[in-house]
Protein backbone atom coordinates (compact mmCIF):
# COMPACT_ATOMS: atom_id res chain seq x y z
CA UNK A 1 0.00 0.00 0.00
CA UNK A 2 1.80 3.18 -1.04
CA UNK A 3 0.62 6.67 -0.67
CA UNK A 4 1.56 10.32 -1.09
CA UNK A 5 3.18 9.69 2.70
CA UNK A 6 5.54 7.11 1.70
CA UNK A 7 5.96 3.25 1.67
CA UNK A 8 3.35 1.59 4.34
CA UNK A 9 3.22 -2.05 5.06
CA UNK A 10 0.99 -3.86 3.30
CA UNK A 11 -1.30 -5.09 6.21
CA UNK A 12 -2.32 -3.41 9.23
CA UNK A 13 -3.27 -5.07 12.04
CA UNK A 14 -6.13 -2.75 13.82
CA UNK A 15 -5.32 -4.91 17.48
CA UNK A 16 -1.94 -3.94 16.85
CA UNK A 17 -0.21 -1.04 18.23
CA UNK A 18 2.77 -1.55 17.01
CA UNK A 19 1.76 -1.82 13.34
CA UNK A 20 -0.80 0.61 13.76
CA UNK A 21 2.06 3.30 14.84
CA UNK A 22 4.33 1.96 11.99
CA UNK A 23 1.80 2.46 9.44
CA UNK A 24 0.43 5.73 10.45
CA UNK A 25 2.22 7.48 13.40
CA UNK A 26 0.90 10.34 15.42
CA UNK A 27 -2.25 10.86 12.97
CA UNK A 28 -3.16 7.34 13.61
CA UNK A 29 -3.15 7.78 17.61
CA UNK A 30 -5.73 10.34 17.25
CA UNK A 31 -8.04 8.52 14.66
CA UNK A 32 -7.65 6.04 17.28
CA UNK A 33 -8.72 7.37 20.31
CA UNK A 34 -11.36 9.47 18.36
CA UNK A 35 -13.24 5.90 17.04
CA UNK A 36 -12.31 4.06 20.50
CA UNK A 37 -13.89 6.87 22.75
CA UNK A 38 -16.86 8.40 20.40
CA UNK A 39 -17.81 5.52 18.23
CA UNK A 40 -19.23 2.35 19.25
CA UNK A 41 -17.74 0.27 16.45
CA UNK A 42 -14.42 1.05 17.80
CA UNK A 43 -14.90 -0.50 21.39
CA UNK A 44 -12.14 -3.51 20.53
CA UNK A 45 -9.21 -0.81 19.88
CA UNK A 46 -5.92 -0.87 21.59
CA UNK A 47 -6.60 2.30 23.42
CA UNK A 48 -4.28 1.71 26.52
CA UNK A 49 -1.47 -0.34 24.63
CA UNK A 50 -1.41 2.03 21.71
CA UNK A 51 -0.89 5.21 24.40
CA UNK A 52 1.92 3.67 26.56
CA UNK A 53 3.52 2.23 23.45
CA UNK A 54 3.72 5.49 21.51
CA UNK A 55 5.57 7.42 24.40
CA UNK A 56 8.16 4.10 24.20
CA UNK A 57 8.61 5.03 20.83
CA UNK A 58 9.40 8.82 21.59
CA UNK A 59 12.54 7.93 23.65
CA UNK A 60 15.64 8.11 22.42
CA UNK A 61 16.44 4.44 23.14
CA UNK A 62 14.03 2.76 21.02
CA UNK A 63 14.91 0.66 18.29
CA UNK A 64 13.35 -0.15 15.54
CA UNK A 65 12.20 2.02 12.50
CA UNK A 66 9.11 3.23 14.07
CA UNK A 67 9.96 6.98 16.07
CA UNK A 68 7.96 9.51 17.39
CA UNK A 69 7.70 13.12 18.60
CA UNK A 70 6.50 13.38 21.90
CA UNK A 71 4.91 16.95 21.42
CA UNK A 72 2.78 15.43 17.53
CA UNK A 73 1.76 11.83 20.16
CA UNK A 74 0.46 14.11 23.18
CA UNK A 75 -1.41 16.48 21.21
CA UNK A 76 -2.77 13.57 18.97
CA UNK A 77 -3.78 11.36 21.83
CA UNK A 78 -5.33 14.30 23.75
CA UNK A 79 -7.00 15.43 20.59
CA UNK A 80 -8.35 12.20 19.57
CA UNK A 81 -9.58 11.17 23.25
CA UNK A 82 -11.36 14.89 24.05
CA UNK A 83 -13.32 15.01 20.44
CA UNK A 84 -14.47 11.64 20.37
CA UNK A 85 -15.89 11.82 24.30
CA UNK A 86 -18.06 15.02 22.88
CA UNK A 87 -18.66 13.24 19.89
CA UNK A 88 -19.95 10.09 20.78
CA UNK A 89 -21.82 12.18 23.65
CA UNK A 90 -23.54 14.09 21.24
CA UNK A 91 -24.46 11.19 19.24
CA UNK A 92 -25.91 9.75 22.44
CA UNK A 93 -28.05 12.83 22.65
CA UNK A 94 -29.31 13.01 19.48
CA UNK A 95 -29.77 9.43 18.53
CA UNK A 96 -30.68 8.08 21.85
CA UNK A 97 -30.63 4.73 23.24
CA UNK A 98 -32.22 3.46 19.68
CA UNK A 99 -28.83 3.41 19.01
CA UNK A 100 -27.28 1.17 21.41
CA UNK A 101 -30.30 -1.22 21.35
CA UNK A 102 -29.46 -1.69 17.67
CA UNK A 103 -26.17 -3.70 18.27
CA UNK A 104 -26.02 -7.27 19.11
CA UNK A 105 -22.33 -7.61 20.22
CA UNK A 106 -22.12 -9.08 23.48
CA UNK A 107 -19.17 -7.38 24.82
CA UNK A 108 -20.53 -4.42 23.47
CA UNK A 109 -23.92 -4.55 25.69
CA UNK A 110 -22.19 -5.85 28.78
CA UNK A 111 -19.98 -2.29 28.29
CA UNK A 112 -23.70 -0.54 28.21
CA UNK A 113 -24.66 -2.44 31.64
CA UNK A 114 -21.09 -1.68 33.32
CA UNK A 115 -21.53 1.71 31.92
CA UNK A 116 -25.01 2.54 33.96
CA UNK A 117 -23.65 0.94 36.92
CA UNK A 118 -21.14 3.32 36.75
CA UNK A 119 -23.64 6.11 36.19
CA UNK A 120 -25.76 5.13 38.86
CA UNK A 121 -23.02 4.09 41.57
CA UNK A 122 -20.52 6.95 41.80
CA UNK A 123 -22.47 9.55 40.03
CA UNK A 124 -21.73 11.61 36.76
CA UNK A 125 -18.32 13.16 37.68
CA UNK A 126 -16.94 10.31 39.09
CA UNK A 127 -18.08 7.93 36.48
CA UNK A 128 -16.91 9.89 33.96
CA UNK A 129 -13.65 9.78 34.84
CA UNK A 130 -13.48 6.42 36.47
CA UNK A 131 -14.19 4.99 32.51
CA UNK A 132 -11.40 6.32 30.83
CA UNK A 133 -9.22 3.87 32.44
CA UNK A 134 -11.94 1.18 31.46
CA UNK A 135 -11.98 -1.14 28.14
CA UNK A 136 -15.22 -0.76 26.15
CA UNK A 137 -16.96 1.04 29.19
CA UNK A 138 -14.55 4.35 28.38
CA UNK A 139 -16.65 3.80 24.32
CA UNK A 140 -20.27 3.29 25.76
CA UNK A 141 -20.53 5.76 28.22
CA UNK A 142 -20.25 8.53 26.44
CA UNK A 143 -23.44 7.91 24.08
CA UNK A 144 -25.32 6.92 27.16
CA UNK A 145 -24.69 9.80 28.93
CA UNK A 146 -25.73 11.82 26.48
CA UNK A 147 -29.03 9.42 26.12
CA UNK A 148 -29.58 9.79 29.61
CA UNK A 149 -29.43 13.44 29.57
CA UNK A 150 -26.35 14.32 31.66
CA UNK A 151 -26.28 17.86 31.64
CA UNK A 152 -23.45 19.39 28.89
CA UNK A 153 -21.68 21.28 30.99
CA UNK A 154 -20.67 18.54 33.52
CA UNK A 155 -20.19 16.17 30.84
CA UNK A 156 -17.77 18.16 29.50
CA UNK A 157 -15.86 19.36 32.54
CA UNK A 158 -15.31 15.46 34.03
CA UNK A 159 -14.57 14.33 30.01
CA UNK A 160 -11.97 16.69 29.55
CA UNK A 161 -10.43 15.75 32.99
CA UNK A 162 -10.96 12.20 32.75
CA UNK A 163 -9.14 11.69 29.00
CA UNK A 164 -6.40 14.28 29.45
CA UNK A 165 -5.15 12.25 32.78
CA UNK A 166 -6.00 8.84 31.21
CA UNK A 167 -4.20 10.00 27.47
CA UNK A 168 -1.55 12.06 28.70
CA UNK A 169 -0.87 10.10 31.49
CA UNK A 170 -0.32 6.45 29.60
CA UNK A 171 2.17 8.23 27.22
CA UNK A 172 4.03 9.89 29.25
CA UNK A 173 4.34 6.82 31.96
CA UNK A 174 5.76 5.31 28.11
CA UNK A 175 8.01 7.44 27.66
CA UNK A 176 9.58 7.73 31.32
CA UNK A 177 10.01 4.04 31.33
CA UNK A 178 11.65 4.09 28.20
CA UNK A 179 13.95 6.42 28.97
CA UNK A 180 15.05 5.34 32.47
CA UNK A 181 15.53 1.30 30.72
CA UNK A 182 17.78 0.85 28.21
CA UNK A 183 16.09 -1.30 25.64
CA UNK A 184 12.86 -1.22 27.11
CA UNK A 185 11.18 -2.41 23.90
CA UNK A 186 12.31 -5.82 23.84
CA UNK A 187 9.70 -5.96 26.57
CA UNK A 188 7.11 -4.28 25.16
CA UNK A 189 3.91 -6.71 25.84
CA UNK A 190 4.93 -7.38 29.61
CA UNK A 191 5.63 -3.57 30.23
CA UNK A 192 2.18 -2.76 28.33
CA UNK A 193 0.43 -5.33 30.80
CA UNK A 194 1.73 -3.71 33.75
CA UNK A 195 0.86 -0.19 33.15
CA UNK A 196 -2.77 -1.20 31.93
CA UNK A 197 -2.93 -3.21 35.50
CA UNK A 198 -1.73 0.13 37.37
CA UNK A 199 -3.99 2.19 35.53
CA UNK A 200 -6.87 -0.25 36.57
CA UNK A 201 -6.26 0.37 40.12
CA UNK A 202 -8.30 3.66 40.58
CA UNK A 203 -11.29 1.33 39.39
CA UNK A 204 -10.44 -1.51 41.14
CA UNK A 205 -10.59 0.08 44.39
CA UNK A 206 -14.10 1.83 43.96
CA UNK A 207 -14.98 -1.50 42.62
CA UNK A 208 -13.79 -3.08 45.84
CA UNK A 209 -15.26 -0.37 48.26
CA UNK A 210 -18.61 -1.03 46.51
CA UNK A 211 -18.54 -4.22 47.06
CA UNK A 212 -18.09 -4.52 51.01
CA UNK A 213 -20.65 -2.13 51.21
CA UNK A 214 -22.81 -3.59 49.53
CA UNK A 215 -22.20 -6.70 51.38
CA UNK A 216 -22.34 -5.33 54.83
CA UNK A 217 -25.90 -4.16 54.29
CA UNK A 218 -27.12 -7.44 52.55
CA UNK A 219 -25.72 -9.07 56.05
CA UNK A 220 -27.89 -6.77 58.43
CA UNK A 221 -31.18 -7.09 56.13
CA UNK A 222 -33.25 -4.42 55.45
CA UNK A 223 -34.31 -1.98 58.50
CA UNK A 224 -31.40 -3.59 60.74
CA UNK A 225 -28.97 -1.62 62.61
CA UNK A 226 -25.52 -2.68 63.25
CA UNK A 227 -25.19 -6.16 65.00
CA UNK A 228 -28.63 -6.82 64.96
CA UNK A 229 -29.61 -10.35 64.04
CA UNK A 230 -32.18 -11.55 60.96
CA UNK A 231 -35.62 -11.49 62.73
CA UNK A 232 -34.75 -8.86 65.50
CA UNK A 233 -36.70 -6.07 65.71
CA UNK A 234 -34.48 -2.93 65.77
CA UNK A 235 -33.56 -2.12 69.82
CA UNK A 236 -34.18 -5.45 71.37
CA UNK A 237 -31.05 -7.66 70.61
CA UNK A 238 -31.77 -10.69 72.25
CA UNK A 239 -34.54 -9.91 74.84
CA UNK A 240 -37.16 -12.20 75.20
CA UNK A 241 -41.03 -10.77 74.72
CA UNK A 242 -42.49 -9.50 78.50
CA UNK A 243 -44.72 -12.21 80.54
CA UNK A 244 -47.63 -11.50 81.45
CA UNK A 245 -48.09 -11.95 85.33
CA UNK A 246 -48.74 -15.03 86.95
CA UNK A 247 -52.84 -14.86 87.69
CA UNK A 248 -53.70 -11.92 85.23
CA UNK A 249 -55.80 -14.00 82.99
CA UNK A 250 -57.79 -15.22 86.17
CA UNK A 251 -58.45 -12.39 87.63
CA UNK A 252 -59.55 -10.26 84.34
CA UNK A 253 -62.49 -13.38 83.90
CA UNK A 254 -63.61 -12.96 87.62
CA UNK A 255 -63.82 -8.98 86.32
CA UNK A 256 -67.40 -8.79 85.05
Amino acid sequence: MIDAFGALPAAVNPLDAGSLLAAFGAIGIAVVMFAETGLLIGFFLPGDSLLFTAGLLCTASSHGDTRLSLPAVLAAAAFGALAGAQTGFIIGRRGGRALLARSRNRHLLEGVQRAEEFLARYGHGKAIVLARFVPVVRTVLNPLAGALDVPTKVFTVWQIAGGLVWSLGLVLGGYLLGSSIPNVDHYLLPAVAVIVAVSLIPVALELLKARRKKTGARGRGPGQGPGQGPGQAPGHGDQQPPRRPAGSRGAHRRVR
